[in-house]
């Protein structure tokens, strides 16, 4: 099984949970750590570094601009402590190198399930850092009691989709025209999702039954 399919009883989620949950995660390689202003040096030589790759992304046309960052690290920080988002800066556990940055944002607390967002340092790309920090935020927001976890992809960076399918993310369809990207041009986005398997299993069960009613 893997470490982030943990089975939990449905219960509420609620912001007092994100305000609880750890702001520091360890890997085998990586440390997770929620924003503080003193991660804006590195975040913002990151984003510098990695401007080429950020084109799908509405902040990335402020890389290299430190008082954004240290403004958006802050802004950050507010997030997690109000419940709203958890973040994570990744950095790599031996030498501290900037690895990337992790959110989980968009929270419904009835469902309960959020959006997750990932961004990788370019020059870090094809380690499998990422993703090792990413199945530590599924760990995380599963553990917490999500039943879903979703990503919206423009259909165009397939570099994105392709990574978090890797991760085991199903596409459930197509948005046309959904919204506009950085560039001001409509857009179509991907839906991919992650499912807290021991979670919905009755879900899945009463849905199976009440299709076959139908078609039926």
């Amino acid at each position: 099984m893997s470490p982030f399919f943990r089975p939990n009883e449905s219960h509420a989620v609620d912001s007092e949970d994100l305000i609880r949950a750890p702001r520091r995660l360890e890997t085998p390689r990586l440390v997770l750590e929620s924003p503080r202003v003193e991660h804006a040096a590195a975040f913002n030589e990151s984003l510098a570094a990695s401007s080429s790759s950020l084109g799908f992304i509405g902040w990335g046309r402020h890389a290299g601009d430190l008082a954004w960052a240290e403004d958006f690290c802050a802004r950050g920080a507010g997030f997690v402590a109000r419940g709203e988002d958890l973040i994570f800066h990744v950095f790599m556990r031996d030498g501290g190198a900037y690895v990337g940055r992790i959110d989980l944002h968009s929270f419904d607390f009835d469902a309960p399930r959020c959006e997750i967002g990932y961004v990788g340092d370019l020059r870090l790309r094809g380690q499998g850092l990422m993703r090792e920090a990413v199945k530590a935020v599924l760990d995380l927001g599963f553990g917490l009691g999500l039943v879903r976890i979703h990503a919206h992809c423009d259909a165009l960076n397939t570099r994105s989709i392709a990574f978090i399918q890797g991760l085991g993310f199903v596409q459930e369809g197509v948005m046309r025209f959904y919204a506009r990207n950085p560039q001001g041009e409509l857009n179509d986005e991907v839906v991919l999702a992650f499912y807290n398997a021991p979670a919905v299993e009755g879900v899945k069960a009463r849905n199976v039954i009440e299709l076959a009613k139908v078609v039926g």
